[in-house]
C-alpha cells in the first residue's frame, strides 16, 4: 500500500514550541478518522505520546455507538483514547448547536496539558465554508480569515494540518486504505448554515468556478496576513489605552484613534480579558453610546455574560454581576473565608481572626467612616467617589462594622484608623477577592 501523504498536508511544524503530545479530535467521521490514520503513520508523532479524544455529547440515539466506533479505530492502531462525556446547555439561548460547539470546545480544553497540541481535522472544503459563512455575516479582516492552521489554544496549541487538502483528496484517500467512518445524519440538515452552504451553493459555484473553494481558502490566507499585520498596531494601541486595571481602557486615549482602528483595539482588548467576542453592533454602541457619554453618567452595554461600563473617563469590562441583596446580614469571626452572595469572598489574612464575629453587610446609604489620621468622620460615598471606585462595584462592596455600627472597612479599599491599626499590628491584610467584573 502507497504511504504517501495526501498533497498539501501540513506536516507536524517543527518549532521549539511544538514538541508537546499531539492529541487528535476524533468524531468518528471521515475527516477525523482519516486524521487519525495519517498522523498514526508517522513515528516523530507516536513517540511523542500520540492520543486522541471523543467528547460524547449524548444528543444523537447512536452516540454510544460512535464512541464505540472510535474506541475501536483507536485500539486498531493502538493509540490511546479519552472519551470525554459533556452536558450541553440546550437552555442556553444560542441554539442548540453552538451550546453543543461551546461544550466540545471546554471538553477539548480541558484535555489539553500545558504545551500539548490539538489537531482538528478541517479541511480546504470547510475552510472555504466558512470564508463564504463570515462574508455573509459581513466579518472583516479577522473574520475572513477563518481557520489558522496553527494558533494558541487553552494550555498548549491548535493544529489544523488538513487546511490545504480537498475533502475529495481526503475521502480517496481513506478509500484506498479501506478506512471507515460513520456518518452523522446532522450534516444534511438544511437546516444548519453550513450544510446550505455544502450542499447547496458550493456545488452550483463549482460548476461556474471549479477552483472557488481554492479560491475562497486563498482569500481567507491573504486576510490572516493582513490581520497579523494589523494585529501588530492593535497591540500597540491597547497597551498604550489600557489602565493600571487590564480591564480598563482610557477613553481619551481611545477617541485619539482612528475609528477603524478603535474598533480593532477594542476587540483585542475584550478577547484578551477571555470574554465573549463583541459583536459588531456592541462596536457601534460604545462608539455612539459609550464614548460620547458625561464622564458623570453611567452608560453600558450588555451582551452574552458580557458588560462594557463607562465611568468618569475609564471603560470597564466584566462579567455583570448583581449588587448584595439589600436584606444580607452576616456575622463573620474572619477564621474561615466568608462568601458573598453572587460571587466574591471576604478573607482575613495574616491574623488568626477577631476577638469577636463582626456584622457583614452592604451598603445601604449614608454610611460614615473615619479614615487613619483623621479625627472625624467623612461619607462613605464620598471617599469611595475619591478612590475612583466605580458605581456597580460600590452595589457589591461588603462593609465590617463594628457592634455600634460604625464602619471598620468598606470592603480591602478603606479602613477606619482603628482597624487599620489593627491590621498592622498584626501583619495582617483584609482581602476582597473575585471583586472583578461589571
Amino acid at each position: 500500500m502507497d504511504d504517501a501523504l495526501p498533497a498539501g498536508f501540513e506536516r507536524f511544524p517543527d518549532a521549539p514550541e511544538a514538541g508537546g503530545t499531539v492529541v487528535v479530535a476524533l468524531s468518528g467521521g471521515l475527516d477525523s478518522v482519516a486524521l487519525l490514520h495519517l498522523l498514526a503513520t508517522q513515528p516523530a508523532l507516536r513517540a511523542r505520546g500520540l492520543r486522541a479524544i471523543h467528547v460524547h455529547h449524548g444528543l444523537h440515539a447512536d452516540a454510544d455507538r460512535w464512541a464505540e466506533h472510535c474506541a475501536a479505530a483507536c485500539a486498531a492502531l493502538d493509540v490511546p483514547l479519552r472519551v470525554a462525556r459533556v452536558e450541553v446547555a440546550r437552555d442556553a439561548g444560542i441554539g442548540l448547536e453552538a451550546a453543543a460547539r461551546e461544550a466540545r470546545r471546554r471538553a477539548f480544553a480541558d484535555a489539553l496539558g500545558a504545551g500539548e497540541v490539538l489537531a482538528l481535522a478541517q479541511h480546504r472544503d470547510d475552510q472555504a465554508e466558512t470564508f463564504l459563512l463570515r462574508a455573509l455575516r459581513a466579518s472583516g479582516v479577522d473574520g475572513l480569515a477563518a481557520m489558522r492552521p496553527w494558533q494558541r489554544f487553552a494550555a498548549g496549541w491548535l493544529w489544523r494540518p488538513l487546511l490545504e487538502v480537498p475533502r475529495s483528496a481526503l475521502l480517496a484517500w481513506a478509500r484506498a486504505r479501506g478506512l471507515q467512518w460513520i456518518e452523522d445524519p446532522a450534516n444534511a440538515d438544511l437546516a444548519h448554515d453550513r450544510n446550505f452552504l455544502r450542499h447547496r451553493v458550493l456545488p452550483l459555484l463549482r460548476e461556474r468556478w471549479p477552483g472557488a473553494d481554492a479560491a475562497f481558502a486563498r482569500s481567507a490566507a491573504l486576510a490572516a496576513a493582513d490581520g497579523s499585520l494589523l494585529a501588530e498596531g492593535d497591540e500597540t494601541a491597547l497597551a498604550r489605552a489600557r489602565g493600571v486595571d487590564p480591564a480598563t481602557l482610557s477613553v481619551p486615549a481611545l477617541r485619539a484613534l482612528p475609528q477603524a482602528r478603535r474598533a480593532r483595539v477594542l476587540r483585542r482588548w475584550i478577547e484578551a480579558l477571555g470574554l465573549p467576542p463583541l459583536p459588531a453592533h456592541g462596536v457601534a454602541r460604545i462608539e455612539s453610546d459609550l464614548l460620547p457619554a458625561a464622564g458623570d453618567r453611567e452608560a453600558a452595554f450588555a451582551w452574552g455574560n458580557a458588560v462594557v461600563r463607562r465611568w468618569r473617563d475609564l471603560l470597564h469590562a466584566g462579567r455583570p454581576r448583581p449588587p448584595l441583596p439589600a436584606g444580607w446580614r452576616a456575622r463573620w469571626d474572619g477564621r474561615a473565608p466568608l462568601p458573598l452572595p453572587g460571587g466574591g469572598v471576604l478573607r482575613l489574612e495574616g491574623a488568626e481572626g477577631f476577638d469577636a464575629p463582626l456584622p457583614v453587610a452592604p451598603r445601604a446609604g449614608g454610611e460614615r467612616i473615619t479614615l487613619p489620621g483623621r479625627a472625624h468622620s467623612h461619607a462613605l460615598k464620598h471617599v469611595l467617589q475619591d478612590l475612583g471606585v466605580p458605581p456597580w462595584l460600590r452595589a457589591r462592596m461588603p462593609l465590617l462594622v463594628d457592634p455600634d455600627g460604625d464602619v471598620l472597612a468598606a470592603a480591602d479599599l478603606a479602613f477606619s484608623g482603628g482597624f487599620d491599626g489593627w491590621l498592622r499590628a498584626r501583619g495582617a491584610s483584609l482581602v476582597w477577592g473575585d471583586a472583578s467584573g461589571g
